[in-house]
């Protein structure tokens, strides 16, 4: 950069009182310090976006190499998986092919799972709401000082 000792800003300075003169002096100084303001706002805003693409260029090569690791680490668990349930299959087969169980017992049968057909919400909501409401059925839980002061007569307890 260019490095300006007090001797320079002194002759500078007297140069502009000479040429621009002492009545412009003052509103020359101020437009110069606006438009230097001016620059150097924007080389921070430019280094600022530098710095921002900068560290976006290492966030997305970051992202990358984590996305190859977790690609890796899947592949290994399911070869590792396959491998296993290869090696059980294999188990299972000769299990079925010598007849049964070590020692000559038959291996127990694995159940079917049944869905037990219980619908309870369509029972639930089967009954009609104005039958629940005659029947005193319960639709909406409260709590015991609501319930009491729902039932309390009126006038009756209330601090005023």
């Amino acid at each position: 950069m260019i490095d300006f000792g007090f001797d320079k800003l002194a002759l500078i300075g007297a140069v502009a009182l000479i040429v621009i003169g002492p009545e412009k002096l003052p509103r020359v100084a101020r437009t110069v310090g606006h438009l230097l303001g001016k620059a150097q706002r924007y080389v921070a805003d430019v280094k600022a976006e530098v710095n921002r693409s900068i560290e976006l260029d290492e966030l997305k090569k970051m992202k990358t190499e984590f996305e190859n690791a977790a690609r890796d680490v899947e592949h290994t668990v399911r070869s590792e998986v396959d491998g296993v349930a290869s090696s059980l299959n294999h188990e299972w087969s000769e299990i079925g092919a010598d007849g049964g169980a070590p020692g000559g017992a038959q291996a127990p049968a694995v159940p079917q799972y049944r869905h037990p057909k219980k619908n309870w919400r369509l029972k639930r909501g089967a009954t009609p709401q104005w039958y629940k409401q005659r029947q005193g059925v319960r639709t909406h839980a409260q709590s015991g000082a609501a319930r009491v002061a729902r039932h309390r007569p009126p006038g009756v307890g209330r601090r005023r």
